[in-house]
């Protein structure tokens, strides 16, 4: 079966080479493959699958959904499903937070919202120029790789990427040293060569940068150099958003409030592709039709992410992250402190990512988590990061287990580095 795999698909196939099973259903936090091996999963589709895979009262909505004959694709055309899904998300997310915003949604990915999002910032402001970060990560179109600070990516767009300046993130020049200082002092200067930008765009917490996380002090800073300089603040929420860091918005302990969001990812809550741009209403300057996608009119999508927001409808699902937060940094820094002191350990939530100097040894701790059936990937520039992602809802045990797993799987890693020198020799 994997044959036909590597004779027909592209080699352009990326998480299949450091996964090689042959998956056939998931349920909650567990994938099993075709001999039916079970296989516990902190990788969550990158993020897509924030309540655990099938998740029973989202799949139940869809079902319905589907069984009743309700309209599948409607580009941007009124249905029911989207009707529900925007009146709901107003009523649990967006009027709680006392935020404001219209709603477009792009094409199904989280590119597209990105590409909606610099585009229309453009649009708005008359300036082309547009800030990111280094070690950002946006998205795979030309747009968003033009922000996103991987030069692998960025190389394969094989054209010149423009209009666009990178500047250091927070803790890019090391612990005591606020990157802003550099940034804000370009805005000043008319001598500095950067042209005043339309927007800024940012993680909160650089996923596949390296879980690299910016201060709540640092992101308000940068709030109030982007309003007194009237320049745009978009939040890239695609992977930190939908509760990833423990609220549903990953800016809300910042306490600020960006004038563009984008958020795709766990945003269907099962998986389903969905992208949405939430804009200040006075910023929602499009023409009918001058942005558009075949589809931004998913309809089961809808209908699974209006069935999603059940668990925001009380504070209990960021309750129950924020406990297992504890629980996973306590863990990992016990870990890293018993088998590699050097190693860093940083997150938010139930994003968490443990750094190490020798580049090689994540990858070779992901496919030591693998034999013992534990899904997890790796991050960072030279994939020096172990990454976990396990999905909110991950019962305790479950995750102890994972925890447990990889503390087996660093151990097996770094003796392969102690035996290795002997092996040499006795060659």
């Amino acid at each position: 079966m994997m044959n036909t795999f590597e004779q027909y698909e592209s080699e352009v196939r990326g998480y299949c080479r450091s996964f090689p099973a042959m998956f056939t259903s998931a349920k909650g936090a567990w994938m099993i493959d075709a001999e039916g091996r079970r296989y516990l999963d902190f990788f969550c589709g990158a993020g897509v699958l924030n309540y655990g895979h099938n998740p029973d009262k989202i799949k139940q909505a869809l079902l319905a959904y589907l069984m009743r004959d309700g309209i599948t694709h409607s580009l941007d055309m009124y249905t029911e499903a989207k009707q529900a899904f925007i009146a709901r998300f107003n009523d649990v997310i967006l009027q709680p937070r006392g935020l404001r915003y219209k709603f477009q949604f792009p094409g199904p990915t989280g590119t597209n919202a990105v590409e909606a999002a610099l585009k229309l910032a453009r649009k708005v402001t008359g300036r082309e120029q547009v800030v990111g970060f280094t070690n950002a990560f946006h998205g795979m179109t030309l747009g968003a790789l033009a922000v996103t600070g991987n030069g692998f990516k960025r190389a394969g767009a094989g054209v010149p990427l423009g209009h666009t300046a990178s500047v250091p993130f927070d803790g890019y020049l090391g612990e005591g040293t606020d990157t802003l200082d550099y940034f804000e002092a370009l805005l000043k200067d008319e001598g500095s060569g950067m042209d005043k930008p339309a927007a800024v765009i940012v993680e909160t917490v650089q996923a596949e940068g390296g879980v690299n996380v910016a201060s709540v002090e640092w992101l308000q800073r940068l709030r109030r150099i982007t309003e007194e300089h009237g320049v745009l603040l978009i939040v890239d929420d695609i992977q930190v958003g939908c509760g990833r860091t423990g609220a549903f918005f990953s800016f809300e302990d910042a306490g600020i409030v960006p004038d563009i969001v984008t958020l795709s990812k766990s945003l269907s809550g099962y998986g389903l592709p969905l992208a949405l741009v939430l804009i200040k209403p006075e910023l929602d300057q499009w023409a009918p039709g001058e942005h558009n996608g075949t589809f931004r009119g998913h309809n089961p999508a809808f209908v699974t992410a209006t069935a999603a927001l059940r668990f925001w409808q009380d504070g209990l699902l960021a309750e129950d992250v924020a406990r297992k937060a504890g629980l996973v940094e306590k863990r990992l820094t016990d870990i890293v402190a018993k088998h590699a002191p050097g190693a860093r350990v940083r997150g938010r939530g139930l994003i968490w990512g443990i750094e190490f100097d020798d580049t090689q040894l994540a990858a070779r701790i992901s496919q030591a988590c693998f034999k013992r059936g534990l899904i997890i990937e790796t991050a960072g520039i030279d994939d020096q990061v172990l990454k976990l992602l396990p999905s909110l809802t991950i019962a305790e045990e479950e995750l102890r287990h994972g925890l447990d797993v990889i503390e087996a799987g660093l151990h097996e890693a770094l003796s392969v580095d102690n035996v290795s020198p002997a092996i040499e020799a006795a060659a």
